[in-house]
């Protein structure tokens, strides 16, 4: 585009200056004509005949403005020269200043087309974008329309199980309003059955015979609150269990396991039969300060003298090896493990582990412990008393009563509440 406005102002300017040109020919042609129009009255034809003298001049007049002419031509011509240069300069200048303004709106317009691109496709974009957002936000919708009708299905189903419950409380309540025979009393008949139950659970599960005896006194207390004849037999049968529960060995193994368990933190300070260096018996006599008895204080120094060189001590007993530190501490271990396989005896109810295990530990203590010593002869008189201590059980395999008052409590609900009372 800058090249065709070069073009168009580079022939803009040739034209004007070939107009400029033309205009030079016609003042010349005009100042040309204008000479000869002023010379032409003193044509022969203009004047009249008598003047002969005028007419013989007029040649010589005509040819002197001629002359003038064209001496006074070239005069004009420098002036024509730099009037062309000028509008030369200024027509340049002209074309100058066009091709710049022509470049500078070509960049304008380049600039502002890709200003113009770029803001299409930022708007491209945010369209995208724009879009995006709008189909995930079309699907969220989607997916809470799915949503909502799941928790409107749920919320169906919730209405209709209320709807049954509540007819379901409504029979109930309306047989508790119609019942007949209503007897308050009978929950003390599901509370002793809740006693029996508890007490059998202490019997198999926890071994405690003393809280199983306690519990089945409650059932019967509560079973004699109602003055009810139907529950005699159960009470005969509670009667029954308890003097069973009596009958049974009243040792608690938890007690016994408490007991070695305290005479475990003893091994220790048991002393062990060890090999100690008797005392000196020798009696030193004294020297006497007397100079008279010089020779009883020889003699007694010259038999010091030989005593220390030579010493003979006689025993009847075997010889046994000195016990070392390490057999020492696995004297001790034998005896904590012996004690520690009675006590888990005494827990399970193994009574030939627990009469083994505590023979072992005895037989232990009188071979390696030293048994002048005080606290070794209490340790073995608490191992004879565990000994002695009976730890077998023979617990029943069920309570004879706890059957017959489950039978009488269903019986109970069945006449009072009807057959659907048990799956209410």
């Amino acid at each position: 585009m800058a090249d065709n406005d070069k073009k168009e102002n580079g022939s803009d300017s040739a034209s004007s200056t070939n107009s400029q040109r033309k205009k030079d020919n016609a003042a010349d042609k005009k100042q040309t004509s204008t000479s000869s129009s002023s010379s032409a009255p003193a044509s022969p034809a203009s004047e009249p005949k008598g003047k002969t003298t005028a007419a013989a001049s007029s040649p010589s007049r005509t040819d002197k403005s001629a002359s003038k002419q064209r001496t006074a031509k070239p005069a004009t011509k420098p002036a024509s020269t730099g009037g062309l240069w000028f509008v030369l300069i200024l027509t340049l200048l002209l074309t100058l200043a066009l091709a710049g303004a022509g470049y500078w709106y070509y960049m304008q317009r380049d600039s502002n087309n890709q200003a113009l691109t770029d803001a299409q496709t930022q708007q491209s974009e945010r369209i995208e974008a724009m879009n995006q957002q709008n189909r995930e936000l079309q699907q969220q919708l989607a997916e809470l329309g799915q949503a909502r009708q799941s928790l409107n299905q749920a919320i169906s189903e919730l209405q209709d199980k209320t709807q049954t419950l509540q007819q379901q409380n409504q029979q109930a309540l309306a047989q508790l309003d119609n019942m007949e025979g209503k007897r308050p009393s009978d929950w003390l008949l599901a509370e002793a059955d809740y006693l029996v139950r508890m007490a059998g659970r202490k019997v198999w599960l926890e071994k405690d015979i003393k809280t199983a005896i306690m519990l089945l006194s409650n059932a019967d207390e509560r079973l004699s609150e109602l003055a009810d004849p139907s529950v005699l037999p159960v009470r005969e049968r509670i009667a029954k269990d308890i003097q069973m529960l009596r009958q049974l060995n009243p040792v608690s193994r938890t007690s016994v396991a408490l007991a070695i368990s305290g005479m475990l933190s003893q091994v220790e300070t048991l002393p062990l039969d060890t090999f100690e260096q008797p005392a000196d018996g020798s009696n030193e006599e004294d020297l006497s300060e007397s100079v008279d008895d010089w020779q009883a204080n020889l003699k007694r120094v010259w038999r010091n003298i030989v005593d220390d060189f030579i010493s003979v001590t006689r025993t009847e007993t075997a010889v046994e090896p000195v016990m070392s530190r390490q057999e020492q501490w696995l004297n001790r271990e034998q005896l904590k493990l012996q004690m520690m396989q009675a006590q888990s005896a005494a827990i399970g109810g193994n009574k030939t582990l627990y009469d083994q295990s505590l023979q072992n530990a005895m037989d232990i203590l009188v071979k390696k412990y030293d048994m002048d010593a005080a606290p070794v002869q209490q340790y073995l008189e608490a191992l004879q008393n565990l000994v002695e201590t009976d730890i077998s059980q023979n617990l029943p395999e069920s309570l004879d009563s706890a059957e017959p008052l489950r039978r009488l409590l269903d019986k109970r609900v069945d006449d009072a509440f009807g057959q659907g009372a048990r799956a209410l």
